[in-house]
C-alpha cells in the first residue's frame, strides 16, 4: 500500500470523533501526498465493497483518474468513512486492532 496503516488508523480515529475532529481530519488528509490520498480512497472503496481487495491496484488507478474534488472533501462526505476504512484494511490483511493499539 502507498499509505501506512498507522495513518489510516489515525484517520479512522478522527472520523469516529465526528465534528470535534473534523478540521483536524480535513487537514490531515490534505497533508497526505497524492499517492497516499489515492491509496486511502482505494481502501475506503474496498471497505464499502466497490472493489475487491485483489483489485487494490485498479482501485488506486481509478482514484487517481477520477479525483475531481479534494480528497478530504470527498472522503469526509462518505457515509461510514471510519467503518469503510477499517473494513478495507481488514480485507487487505491488515490487523486493525494491533494498529489501533500501537496508535493509541
Amino acid at each position: 500500500m502507498d499509505i501506512s496503516p498507522r495513518k489510516v488508523v489515525h484517520i479512522i480515529y478522527q472520523a469516529r470523533e465526528g465534528q470535534m475532529a473534523a478540521g483536524e481530519l480535513h487537514a490531515f488528509i490534505d497533508g497526505l501526498n497524492t499517492d497516499e490520498q489515492a491509496a486511502l480512497t482505494a481502501i475506503a472503496w474496498i471497505g464499502r465493497g466497490a472493489f475487491e481487495a485483489e483489485d487494490y491496484d485498479e482501485a488506486v488507478t481509478t482514484a487517481e483518474a477520477e479525483a475531481t474534488t479534494p480528497t478530504a472533501d470527498y472522503l469526509m462526505g462518505m457515509p461510514h468513512l471510519a467503518e469503510n476504512l477499517e473494513a478495507g484494511l481488514e480485507a487487505l490483511g491488515v490487523d486493525v486492532t494491533s494498529e489501533e493499539e500501537d496508535f493509541l
